[in-house]
């Protein structure tokens, strides 16, 4: 590996820095991320697509661009990678299926050429759960992505490429998607930064969908700052996606290092503290004190309804995903692998009260029912999720997607932005993460708390591998 893989360890913010400094050059980080993707590529098998050549191309071209003083700002010339449901103009998009195992796109989404002209450089598509439809990307078509803490491991899905690819500094930063929790689920098992928008933010055009209803495009990144910044850059109104919204992006930055005095959590007693591993909740709980040492003011809060989340959104996403599927499933149910196959034959089962109810449900939700717990409060602290990463060889024999998603896919229902932090390590050396939650269209809020806790927390390890 050459010596300047060094500098894929810092964070995207800095690496930006000395790039606009003329310190190091689009090229040369470019190199040290393709030098660490053909490193680690064997054993976390994090990519589907590495696009090489054209991220070269396109570093040269940004080193140029720089140098005669067109700097479009902090992601001009930084390697980012894009989870591989995101159609790339020219570069297969799968969706981790094989029914498009062939698929080159002739345009780009919405998110990813944002990211194209704030400069960003593309090394490639990142591996992900089958059709999204998953929290362990253990891919039958294209294998397992693996964790970086424990390569026996699960990454969390179905962003799992992106999750193992920025903790590891394969790439700055990370597109991913968060249906029922696939940005903050391998954010949390990973060991990274996962940011979850208010649904409508950021345009899904051009995104393979699982969820028309519930889908939310955001980025996974090692610092709040980084994600913040990737996010800035996707979000906003785009006419060709009915599901976002007019208005007004704030500054994603602005007020997220005041810090946590004065800041006011809310701890729900109910739900979200049910069946969790007691090393997860050690750590959790320390966290919120933690704050509360700092200057946070913490109170619990009822929250009551939050048990009843599960049923709506399960009817929304499978039936959402069957109606998707209604052209190739169950006509090419061969081309599907068994456990999303046995996912869809659920979505077809959901009946049209079922949905129509669930859909009423969600509707209350985003109406401000879920943002009436806020009440007082500038954020919620939740457990990102119950466990730890559980071991391919047991999510094999038991599908752990209800249990871990469990306290996410809350938040894809109500809407509301939340950014997930890494809080520690378990004895077993495995990341837990906490959960800030603002409303609806509140994103700075949710940073704040999440870069506050940061602050008190200090440096997060990375995977030694």
């Amino acid at each position: 590996m050459k010596a300047t893989s060094d500098i894929t360890m810092l964070s995207l913010e800095d690496v930006a820095g000395r790039i606009a400094a003329k310190d190091v050059s689009p090229v040369e980080a470019t190199e040290a991320a393709l030098a660490r993707i053909e490193a680690l590529q064997p054993k976390l098998n994090a990519f589907v697509t590495v696009t090489a050549e054209q991220a070269l191309a396109k570093a040269r071209e940004a080193a140029k661009q720089i140098a005669r003083g067109d700097y479009r700002g902090a992601l001009h010339g930084v390697p980012v990678a894009i989870k591989d449901l995101f159609d790339t103009k020219g570069v297969r998009t799968t969706a981790g299926s094989k029914l498009l195992a062939d698929n080159v796109p002739d345009r780009d989404a919405t998110v990813v050429r944002k990211l194209d002209e704030a400069g960003a450089i593309s090394v490639g598509k990142l591996g992900m759960h089958e059709w999204a439809f998953g929290v362990t990307s253990d891919n039958v078509h294209f294998g397992a992505v693996r964790n970086p803490w424990d390569p026996e491991r699960v990454p969390g899905g179905s962003s799992g490429g992106s999750g193992a690819a920025v903790v590891t500094g394969m790439a700055y930063a990370a597109l991913g998607s968060d249906t029922g929790g696939s940005i903050r689920i391998p954010a949390a098992l990973c060991g990274c930064v996962g940011f979850m928008p208010t649904y409508g933010r950021a345009s899904l055009f051009g995104a393979v969908p699982l969820s028309w209803s519930l889908d939310h495009p955001g980025p996974l990144a090692r610092t709040v700052r980084d994600a913040a910044i990737v996010m800035q850059a996707i979000s906003g109104y785009d006419p060709l996606d009915p599901t976002t919204e007019d208005r007004p992006v704030p500054d994603m930055l602005q007020g997220i290092e005041r810090g946590p005095r004065g800041l006011r959590i809310g701890v729900p007693k109910q739900y979200f503290w049910d069946n969790l591993e007691p090393e997860v909740e050690a750590l959790v709980r320390k966290a919120i004190a933690d704050l509360e040492g700092a200057g946070v003011q913490v109170r619990e809060v009822d929250w009551p309804r939050a048990a009843e989340y599960l049923q709506p959104t399960i009817a929304i996403m499978f039936a959402d995903a069957a109606a998707y599927h209604a052209a190739t499933f169950p006509s090419r149910r061969a081309e599907y692998g068994p456990q999303v196959a046995a996912l869809l034959d659920a979505g077809l089962a959901v009946t049209g009260a079922q949905y129509a109810a669930a859909a009423q449900f969600m509707r209350e939700e985003r109406a401000g029912a879920a943002d009436s717990v806020l009440d007082g409060l500038d954020v919620l602290a939740v457990p990102t999720t119950p466990v730890v990463a559980p071991t391919i060889e047991s999510a094999r024999a038991a599908d752990p997607s209800v249990r871990i998603a469990g306290l996410t896919g809350v938040f894809d229902l109500s809407g509301q932005p939340v950014v997930a932090v890494p809080c520690g390590l378990t004895p077993q050396r495995l990341p837990a993460s906490i959960s800030f939650v603002a409303r609806r269209w509140d994103e700075p809020s949710a940073l704040r708390a999440a870069r506050a806790y940061e602050l008190v927390r200090g440096p997060f390890p990375l995977p030694e591998l």
